[in-house]
């Protein structure tokens, strides 16, 4: 298998680049937003991740059925899978106007957040950052942020809970660059705007960025 990818663009760059299909529970999933964008946004992600991982496996995103099942309520949200690549893993992130996605062997887990220049969420820092890190952050809340989706992929992974997310210290990460190592997990990090993003992988994965 290639090496683990992550793509990743604006919601309107996505839908217009990226085929697929959508399942039943998908559409049913998708028309329970109130908002256009956020319905569009998870429309967009959904169709990324099957073209992600198609990427991977050398065939049209269409064939792809992505599956998803609660781990404690049994409904169609949690982690996703594909149906046909039970050995390939897979994850998915939206926010407002700007998706992602990663897929590859072992575990992945993509995060993408917007963050504003400013100070940081308090009550945010002392949810998310060990002492250490928050020395570190400060005040700065694009620093917070790019903390915040770095757990987050961690908990997307399987290996973080979002209850649990002081128990982990990055401080030896820096804050800038693309890629990164971290107790044996490869992170690839990007901005795009005022959006942060982190995919972390099991080993050195490609970052895809579509629209430019």
């Amino acid at each position: 298998m290639r090496a683990p990818l992550a793509v990743a663009g604006y919601t309107d760059e996505v839908l217009d680049a990226v085929g697929g299909t959508l399942t039943e529970v998908e559409h049913e999933r998708a028309e329970r937003f109130t908002r256009k964008q956020d319905k569009l946004d998870f429309i967009a992600a959904h169709l990324l991740v099957r073209y992600c991982a198609a990427e991977l496996l050398g065939v049209r995103p269409c064939v792809l059925t992505l599956v998803q099942r609660c781990d404690r309520c049994g409904k169609g949200h949690g982690r996703p899978a594909i149906a046909e690549a039970p050995q390939l893993s897979v994850s998915l992130a939206h926010t407002a106007g700007y998706v992602s996605a990663a897929a590859g062997a072992g575990r992945v887990g993509v995060d993408a957040e917007h963050a504003t220049a400013g100070q940081a969420d308090e009550n945010l820092v002392s949810l998310a950052l060990t002492p250490t890190e928050a020395g570190l952050v400060g005040l700065d809340n694009r620093k917070l942020i790019r903390q915040w989706v770095r757990k987050e992929a961690l908990v997307k992974r399987g290996e973080l809970a979002l209850d649990r997310l002081r128990e982990v210290d990055l401080s030896k990460l820096p804050f800038e660059g693309r890629a990164h190592q971290w107790d044996g997990r490869h992170l690839l990090e990007w901005t795009a705007g005022t959006v942060m993003a982190t995919a972390i992988f099991d080993e050195p994965g490609e970052l895809r960025l579509l629209g430019g």
